[in-house]
């Protein structure tokens, strides 16, 4: 019975506590961060008007009152329900699309163990030996939400919208696998509390500057692998771009080309759903990109050790330090997200699908050859090594030169 109150704490604190506040968070930061790219005014008037009951000033909060007001609005807002539609998948595809979104937290770590009276918990849900795979298999689950939004609302621009986010999600989840698999052949694991724990110890994987604790220069072998690891985080951060279909991914619901997309025929609850579906899976995308590429709960430079040992009797809570480091960091990655979208513009569809079939599912194949070589080559002869390379090179210039014959160019039309 302790167990699963320890269980069930974690899970409640982790998830609804943690995670959940991240989107209405992520939407003030949103609109704030906008205002000043766009050099305006953001939502610092919205407040509680108290001079119309006699005080001299009106209770502001920085803004704050509007994610609550949404919130409130969306709670009492009509839930109507379109009599044309299929109601069972209309009902179903909100739910769909933000529930894998939670469940993929539960392999996520978020800080260093915490001891009290001698027990030791770790700080995530479920230490699972195949982290990565687990949140691949369960996050792709969202594309069945938002391909029956579409296609239960017997509507033409939500269909299409659904039509459009299927063959954007296979195109980049092959990307998104591919690009990831250097990654875990460097480290040998799956596990992401190890992965995490590694590079306390030994530096984050695009930051190697630190060896069992204390700062050295990274070796050969480190050096010449940071290559093949900035390759994956480029494709495995665009990648989760277009996952979260977040601009400059957001065919499925452009608004100039499909009015909302997939959901444009929900209203009140069902589309608060969508909408906290879109930014919990930017939240926890952040998350997965810090974890494999930026240290995760680690602060680095062999200071992880000294915090982990921060104790008030048989306290040690050190722990919910990282977790502090750990939610600094993604706070730091979902302002990125915004800024993304409010400086790139939208992708036409072709420029987004030659993207993740002519550019990057090559590429990440290429860059998980080039990882290979690289861990490999203190095991192999130097006559392997250079035939293994010029070998690589003349690959990647064949993939190279077809995709650059194979593509159309535009033909002057005349008059």
């Amino acid at each position: 019975m302790l167990d699963i109150a320890i269980i069930l704490t974690k899970i409640v604190i982790l998830t609804f506590i943690v995670v959940l506040p991240f989107v209405p968070i992520s939407v003030y930061f949103e609109r704030r961060f906008s205002a000043v790219i766009q050099d305006r005014v953001g939502p610092n008037r919205v407040g509680i008007p108290l001079t119309l009951f006699g005080f001299k000033k009106d209770f502001h909060f920085f803004g704050l009152i509007q994610p609550m007001a949404d919130g409130l609005k969306l709670f009492l807002k009509e839930d109507f329900t379109p009599s044309h539609v299929r109601k069972a998948f209309y009902w179903l595809a909100p739910a769909l699309t933000v529930v894998p979104a939670l469940i993929t937290v539960c392999v996520v770590p978020f800080g260093s163990p915490i001891s009290i009276f001698g027990h030791t918990e770790k700080l995530l849900i479920a230490d699972l030996d195949v982290g990565p795979l687990f949140v691949f298999a369960v996050s792709s689950l969202t594309v069945y939400g938002i391909t029956l939004a579409g296609w239960s609302s017997n509507s033409k621009f939500p269909f299409i919208g659904g039509v459009r986010s299927t063959a954007q999600m296979i195109s980049y989840e092959i990307a998104l696998g591919l690009s990831i698999i250097p990654v875990l052949l460097y480290f040998g694991e799956l596990n992401l509390g190890k992965i995490v724990q590694f590079q306390a110890d030994n530096g984050w994987l695009l930051l190697p500057l630190w060896k069992n604790g204390s700062l050295a220069l990274p070796d050969l072998q480190a050096t010449l692998f940071w290559i093949p690891s900035f390759i994956a985080f480029i494709i495995f951060t665009v990648s989760i771009f277009a996952e979260t279909n977040r601009m400059p991914f957001d065919l499925p619901e452009c608004e100039t080309e499909l009015v909302g997309g997939y959901h444009t025929e929900y209203s009140s609850m069902k589309f608060a759903l969508f909408f906290m579906g879109e930014y919990a899976a930017m939240v926890i995308g952040s998350a997965m990109i810090i974890t494999l590429f930026l240290g995760g709960w680690s602060i680095g430079f062999g200071l992880d050790k000294y915090i982990q040992n921060f104790h008030i009797g048989s306290f040690y809570f050190g722990g919910l330090i990282h977790l502090g480091i750990f939610l600094t960091k993604l706070i730091a990655f979902i302002l990125f997200f915004i800024l993304v979208r409010w400086t790139v513009p939208r992708f036409r569809y072709d420029q987004l699908m030659k993207l993740g079939w002519v550019i990057f599912f090559e590429a990440a194949l290429i860059n998980v050859f080039l990882a290979a070589l690289i861990l490999a080559a203190p095991e192999l002869t130097a006559t392997i090594i250079a035939i293994g390379s010029v070998l690589l090179i003349a690959v990647t210039a064949a993939v190279i030169w077809v995709a650059k014959v194979s593509e159309e160019h535009p033909k002057p039309l005349r008059a």
